[in-house]
């Protein structure tokens, strides 16, 4: 009996028909632009844009001293690139806008991480640093200028001061946000503050941090910049100003689109290290913009 069952189920075995293997789905990678528009949608939007520019300038003869197409800005933006004297002023507003962030980042990091810990700074401090933001940073550049000079130092001090404020808040926001529950387990199984602080809060304030990076990094090129508006020899800002004088509007339109261009690489630049860093975050919370 045994023996007939087995060779009946053998037998159906091989009458069988063989299941088809599967089939492999083609993988999409991240240049899909099925998947993702954007990548051409972006640059057509540009080179529409330009295009209209460029055309609707002549088809109106609009006078280039109100508004130069973008042939004649490139042009001008071709001859500052091949001057030396432009990458000097470049080089004076990089390194005016990297000092500054640098101290902002490391006041608002160090700050923000004591007011969050310790209630008392907050209840003690905060008033004063929301009403310190209320102030047009504007109206402070020409007191930096008074007590630090014309020099690099009143800039520096101006690209600190307006990127500060966003970091902070993020900061605080962020270390505030760990989750009460893992906080509360931790401090069960006897984890210090150093402990829970590195395992748990400053995880989740991560992406936090680096979106208050992102505004500050862009807040730090415009203290820069407003300082030279003020007083200042060399910088964008201050050839900003020079084309300004000499009516050469094209000449101004060049600077703004470097200008552009220095935020848009810093602000690639914070997202890269956000990706490498925090990154299981898929979406910023901005806080303080």
């Amino acid at each position: 009996m045994t023996d007939t069952s087995t060779a009946a189920v053998a037998g159906s075995d091989r009458s069988a028909p063989a299941s088809p293997p599967p089939v492999k789905q083609k993988q999409r990678g991240k240049w899909d632009l099925r998947e993702r528009p954007e990548l051409w949608m972006v640059p057509a939007v540009f080179v529409l844009v330009v295009a209209l520019w460029e055309f609707g300038v002549k088809l109106f003869d609009v006078d280039a001293f109100v508004l130069p197409p973008p042939s004649a800005i490139a042009e001008s933006l071709w001859n500052q690139l091949t001057n030396d004297l432009f990458w000097g002023h470049f080089w004076v507003t990089t390194q005016e806008t990297l000092v500054g962030f640098a101290i902002g980042v490391t006041v608002a990091l160090t700050l923000g991480t004591m007011i969050s810990q310790v209630p008392i700074l907050e209840k003690t401090l905060m008033p004063y640093i929301v009403a310190f933001q209320t102030v047009p940073k504007v109206a402070l550049a020409p007191l930096f200028v008074v007590w630090f000079g014309f020099g690099l130092t009143s800039k520096i001090v101006m690209a600190a001061v307006i990127s500060f404020f966003p970091i902070l808040i993020n900061v605080i926001e962020g270390l505030r946000s760990a989750d009460a529950d893992r906080v509360q387990m931790l401090t069960v199984f006897g984890a210090s503050r150093s402990q829970i602080f590195r395992m748990v809060r400053l995880p989740t304030a991560l992406p936090f941090i680096f979106a208050g990076l992102d505004i500050g990094i862009v807040f730090a090129i415009l203290g820069a910049v407003v300082g030279e508006f003020i007083g200042a020899q060399e910088g964008l800002g201050y050839l900003l100003l020079q084309t300004n004088y000499n009516f050469d509007i094209a000449g101004m339109f060049a600077v703004l689109v470097v200008l552009s261009l220095m935020g848009m690489l810093a602000h690639l630049t914070i997202r890269f290290a956000q990706r490498k860093v925090a990154f299981w975050a898929e979406e910023n919370r901005v806080i303080g913009a």
